[in-house]
Protein backbone atom coordinates (compact mmCIF):
# COMPACT_ATOMS: atom_id res chain seq x y z
CA UNK A 1 0.00 0.00 0.00
CA UNK A 2 1.15 3.38 -0.77
CA UNK A 3 0.96 6.14 1.64
CA UNK A 4 -0.30 9.43 -0.56
CA UNK A 5 2.15 12.52 -0.28
CA UNK A 6 -0.67 14.49 2.32
CA UNK A 7 0.56 11.67 5.31
CA UNK A 8 -2.53 9.56 5.31
CA UNK A 9 -5.34 7.28 3.05
CA UNK A 10 -8.03 8.77 2.08
CA UNK A 11 -11.27 6.88 2.22
CA UNK A 12 -11.28 6.42 -1.56
CA UNK A 13 -8.21 5.20 -1.37
CA UNK A 14 -9.02 2.51 1.59
CA UNK A 15 -12.22 1.32 -0.18
CA UNK A 16 -10.23 0.85 -2.99
CA UNK A 17 -7.47 -1.44 -1.28
CA UNK A 18 -10.03 -3.31 0.60
CA UNK A 19 -9.38 -1.81 3.56
CA UNK A 20 -12.55 -0.04 4.77
CA UNK A 21 -15.31 -2.75 5.86
CA UNK A 22 -18.59 -2.31 3.42
CA UNK A 23 -21.76 -0.39 4.01
CA UNK A 24 -23.50 -3.87 4.23
CA UNK A 25 -21.14 -4.92 7.42
CA UNK A 26 -21.34 -1.25 8.52
CA UNK A 27 -25.60 -2.15 9.10
CA UNK A 28 -24.42 -4.82 11.09
CA UNK A 29 -23.10 -3.04 14.34
CA UNK A 30 -19.42 -2.29 15.24
CA UNK A 31 -16.87 -3.12 12.71
CA UNK A 32 -12.68 -2.31 13.12
CA UNK A 33 -11.05 0.34 10.59
CA UNK A 34 -7.22 -0.78 9.75
CA UNK A 35 -6.21 1.93 8.33
CA UNK A 36 -2.46 0.94 8.22
CA UNK A 37 0.08 1.85 5.22
CA UNK A 38 3.04 0.48 6.57
CA UNK A 39 4.95 -2.61 5.54
CA UNK A 40 7.35 -3.09 8.71
CA UNK A 41 7.29 -6.31 10.81
CA UNK A 42 4.81 -5.77 13.35
CA UNK A 43 1.39 -7.97 13.41
CA UNK A 44 0.33 -6.88 17.58
CA UNK A 45 -3.48 -6.47 15.94
CA UNK A 46 -3.69 -10.22 14.51
CA UNK A 47 -2.55 -11.99 17.47
CA UNK A 48 -4.95 -9.31 19.39
CA UNK A 49 -8.06 -10.98 17.76
CA UNK A 50 -9.28 -14.02 19.50
CA UNK A 51 -11.51 -14.11 16.36
CA UNK A 52 -9.16 -14.06 13.91
CA UNK A 53 -10.84 -11.49 12.17
CA UNK A 54 -7.61 -9.70 11.55
CA UNK A 55 -4.86 -11.58 9.08
CA UNK A 56 -1.51 -10.09 8.23
CA UNK A 57 -0.10 -13.97 7.21
CA UNK A 58 3.62 -14.00 5.55
CA UNK A 59 5.75 -12.28 5.48
CA UNK A 60 4.98 -10.62 8.67
CA UNK A 61 5.59 -7.19 6.99
CA UNK A 62 2.50 -7.57 5.19
CA UNK A 63 -0.73 -5.03 5.86
CA UNK A 64 -3.12 -6.09 8.21
CA UNK A 65 -6.31 -7.68 6.36
CA UNK A 66 -9.85 -7.13 7.91
CA UNK A 67 -12.19 -9.98 7.47
CA UNK A 68 -15.19 -8.72 8.63
CA UNK A 69 -17.11 -11.33 8.45
CA UNK A 70 -15.68 -12.82 11.67
CA UNK A 71 -14.81 -9.38 13.18
CA UNK A 72 -17.29 -8.65 16.04
CA UNK A 73 -16.09 -4.78 16.76
CA UNK A 74 -14.52 -5.73 20.67
CA UNK A 75 -11.98 -3.33 19.59
CA UNK A 76 -9.22 -5.50 21.61
CA UNK A 77 -7.00 -4.63 18.53
CA UNK A 78 -6.98 -0.87 18.90
CA UNK A 79 -4.83 -0.60 22.31
CA UNK A 80 -2.78 -3.37 20.57
CA UNK A 81 -1.50 -1.21 17.03
CA UNK A 82 2.06 0.47 18.24
CA UNK A 83 1.03 2.86 14.67
CA UNK A 84 -2.49 4.26 16.56
CA UNK A 85 -3.91 2.87 13.45
CA UNK A 86 -7.34 1.18 14.16
CA UNK A 87 -10.60 2.17 15.19
CA UNK A 88 -13.88 0.81 15.98
CA UNK A 89 -17.41 2.01 14.31
CA UNK A 90 -20.66 1.83 15.27
CA UNK A 91 -23.22 3.17 12.20
CA UNK A 92 -26.23 1.75 14.04
CA UNK A 93 -26.10 3.32 17.42
CA UNK A 94 -28.53 6.06 16.73
CA UNK A 95 -30.41 7.56 13.82
CA UNK A 96 -28.76 10.49 14.06
CA UNK A 97 -25.45 9.40 15.99
CA UNK A 98 -22.76 6.63 15.42
CA UNK A 99 -19.80 5.93 17.94
CA UNK A 100 -15.78 5.99 16.67
CA UNK A 101 -13.41 4.31 19.46
CA UNK A 102 -9.41 5.07 19.31
CA UNK A 103 -6.43 4.95 21.14
CA UNK A 104 -5.84 8.14 22.93
CA UNK A 105 -2.34 8.87 24.47
CA UNK A 106 -2.80 11.77 26.37
CA UNK A 107 -3.34 13.39 30.13
CA UNK A 108 -5.64 14.25 31.15
CA UNK A 109 -8.58 11.62 30.10
CA UNK A 110 -11.84 12.73 28.65
CA UNK A 111 -14.18 12.20 30.88
CA UNK A 112 -17.65 10.40 30.27
CA UNK A 113 -20.85 12.66 28.98
CA UNK A 114 -17.97 15.93 28.25
CA UNK A 115 -18.33 17.43 24.85
CA UNK A 116 -15.35 17.18 22.98
CA UNK A 117 -14.03 18.46 19.41
CA UNK A 118 -13.76 15.90 17.31
CA UNK A 119 -10.76 15.87 14.80
CA UNK A 120 -10.08 14.48 11.54
CA UNK A 121 -6.76 12.12 10.15
CA UNK A 122 -5.11 15.80 10.14
CA UNK A 123 -5.77 16.93 12.93
CA UNK A 124 -8.60 19.43 12.37
CA UNK A 125 -11.62 19.66 14.08
CA UNK A 126 -14.35 18.68 11.93
CA UNK A 127 -17.38 18.44 14.60
CA UNK A 128 -17.92 18.04 18.31
CA UNK A 129 -18.87 14.75 19.83
CA UNK A 130 -19.91 13.40 23.05
CA UNK A 131 -17.76 11.21 25.48
CA UNK A 132 -19.47 7.66 25.65
CA UNK A 133 -16.79 5.19 26.99
CA UNK A 134 -13.56 5.63 28.12
CA UNK A 135 -11.72 2.50 28.92
CA UNK A 136 -8.36 1.83 30.86
CA UNK A 137 -7.76 -1.04 32.32
CA UNK A 138 -4.41 -3.01 32.62
CA UNK A 139 -4.99 -4.68 29.48
CA UNK A 140 -4.31 -1.90 27.36
CA UNK A 141 -1.47 -1.26 28.51
CA UNK A 142 -1.27 1.95 29.37
CA UNK A 143 -3.20 2.97 25.93
CA UNK A 144 -6.60 4.04 26.87
CA UNK A 145 -9.76 4.15 24.36
CA UNK A 146 -11.67 6.06 24.25
CA UNK A 147 -15.51 6.06 22.43
CA UNK A 148 -17.27 9.34 21.08
CA UNK A 149 -20.82 9.79 19.40
CA UNK A 150 -20.61 11.92 16.59
CA UNK A 151 -23.08 12.81 13.96
CA UNK A 152 -23.05 9.45 11.61
CA UNK A 153 -22.22 11.88 8.57
CA UNK A 154 -18.80 12.52 10.23
CA UNK A 155 -17.87 9.10 11.37
CA UNK A 156 -15.87 8.35 7.92
CA UNK A 157 -13.95 11.79 9.06
CA UNK A 158 -13.89 11.72 12.61
CA UNK A 159 -9.75 9.68 13.96
CA UNK A 160 -9.78 11.41 17.42
CA UNK A 161 -10.25 14.22 19.23
CA UNK A 162 -8.16 17.44 20.08
CA UNK A 163 -5.73 16.90 22.59
CA UNK A 164 -7.10 18.30 26.17
CA UNK A 165 -6.14 21.25 28.20
CA UNK A 166 -4.55 19.74 31.97
CA UNK A 167 -5.65 21.74 34.88
CA UNK A 168 -1.72 22.66 36.05
CA UNK A 169 -1.19 24.18 31.99
CA UNK A 170 -4.13 27.22 32.44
Amino acid sequence: MVLREIGYLTKKELVDSNCYPSEERFNKGLVVIIECTEEIPCNPCEAACKFKAIKIGKPITNVPILDEDLCIGCGVCIAKCPGLAIFVIDKTYSDNEGLISFPYEYLPLPLIGSIVKAVNREGKVVSSGKVIKVLNNKSLDRTPVVTIAVPKEKLDEVRGIEKLESKDSK
